[in-house]
């Protein structure tokens, strides 16, 4: 059973209460798994704390991934590989990629490209839209 990881199109979709986002959060608690999120994918979604209450709410169910020197370097290495220049993609890529994780998003676009250069198969699931 592969885990779940949240890109800034999930916690954005938290943020904003979409049902299908809440949903798939919920499944994946009851289930006894712990999403990751990327640090850097929350610091792209985090903007004031006093009016992200459902955010808030959604990362203490979530693991952080601190971004390491080693996550870091690999990440900029598939900018390379790939020819993009989205870090934060690919720092979620090159994270879910070492656990098999399952990507949980709202564009699913670029992942898919930057999922092309990792050697494990990851999904990338799709909210709203």
């Amino acid at each position: 059973m592969s885990g779940a990881t949240f890109d800034t199109g999930m916690l954005v979709a938290l943020d904003r209460n979409e049902r299908e986002a809440w949903v798939a959060l919920r499944r994946l608690v009851n289930r006894g798994e712990v999403p990751t999120v990327p640090t850097v994918v929350t610091a792209q979604a985090w903007r004031d704390g006093r009016r992200q209450a459902q955010l808030a709410r959604a990362l203490g169910d979530c693991r952080p991934e601190i971004l390491s020197d080693e996550l870091a370097r690999k990440a900029g290495e598939m900018c390379r590989r790939s020819h993009t220049a989205d870090v934060v993609d690919a720092v979620v890529i090159e994270s879910a990629g070492r656990r098999n994780d399952d990507v949980y998003t709202g564009d699913t676009g670029d992942l898919e490209h930057l999922a092309e250069h990792i050697t494990n198969q990851i999904a990338i699931i799709l909210i709203g839209r």
